[in-house]
């Protein structure tokens, strides 16, 4: 697994001083010194020197994400994905690639992959649950852990396309890794996403201004190209329900028996709906 990282060690740069890295058998490490275990499961903890390397989702939470999204629940948005980034990626030169910033499990990114053969991607998470599944998503993917919010350890200019599904987002940051052109996709929940469960099961709401929260991270750095809204319905049973409540941010205020409770008084299976926005961004000239 540790060849998988050499397809993207050149995009990956020392989260305390900014150096390239280089392998050096099992470790990662940069010319100050600085050096970084690779897992036996493929990914690399770039997290600074305080962070502790138990962040983001829960394994019960990426264990029921990985559950749902096999299912092919959420294809048709994986499918529109790697639509809209061979489009980007027809109009990029030079030596670039995916990043997927809370890349989750891989799937998005995988599909990204399967649409650009040339291109090698890297997943970006908090959590290591999380980038044990990524690391083998795809063969080419390289996994890293990372803090969103102190600085992502990829190299200026190495992206040409980003990846945000349902995950935080630094303006500057995104902007700093975009080469020119490039273009950064963004996937959001709309009010309407899983309204069926939110009532009957107490879920955590959209936030009606969410759409303006991302206008104000993102516009000073990047252009909206294109938005389109994808809705669908699916029929989920009990096992589809719960898996669709411990992947998201409900998971962390669930009691869980009383939500399991919830979920038998549900009808079995229940139509559901499915609403997200796709946002397309190019990344403005300075």
């Amino acid at each position: 697994m540790c060849a998988v990282l050499d397809d993207v060690l050149r995009f990956l740069a020392c989260p305390h001083c900014g150096e390239s890295l280089q392998r050096q058998g099992g470790q990662l490490r940069c010319r100050t010194g600085h050096t970084f275990d690779v897992a036996r499961q493929g990914y690399v903890s770039l997290l600074p020197g305080d962070g502790k390397g138990n962040g983001g989702d829960t394994a019960e939470m990426i264990r029921a994400r990985a559950e749902f999204l096999a299912a092919g629940h959420f294809a048709h948005l994986a499918a529109a994905l790697a639509e809209s980034a061979a489009e980007a990626a027809e109009a990029m030169t030079g030596d670039a690639c995916v990043v997927d910033v809370g890349a989750g499990t891989g799937y998005y990114l995988a599909a990204i992959l399967d649409a650009l053969p040339g291109l090698a991607g890297l997943a970006l998470d908090a959590s290591r649950f999380a980038l044990r599944r990524a690391a083998r998503a795809h063969r080419r993917i390289g996994a890293a852990a990372c803090d969103v919010w102190r600085g992502l350890p990829v190299t200026d200019g190495a992206a040409a396309v980003m990846l945000n599904v349902f995950a935080p987002r630094n303006g500057p940051e995104l902007a700093r890794i975009a080469a020119p052109g490039g273009r950064l996709l963004v996937i959001m929940p709309t009010r309407l996403h899983m309204t069926e469960l939110i009532g009957a099961l107490g879920l955590l709401t959209v936030d009606p201004r969410k759409q303006e929260r991302l206008a104000r991270t993102l516009d000073p750095y990047f252009t909206l190209t294109a938005k389109r809204d994808i809705r669908s319905t699916v029929s989920l049973d009990h096992h589809d329900v719960l898996a669709a409540v411990m992947m998201g941010p409900s998971a962390w205020q669930a009691d869980q028996p009383a939500r399991q409770s919830s979920i038998r008084q549900l009808p079995d299976p229940l139509t559901v709906t499915l609403s997200v926005t796709l946002s397309s961004y190019l990344r403005s000239e300075s």
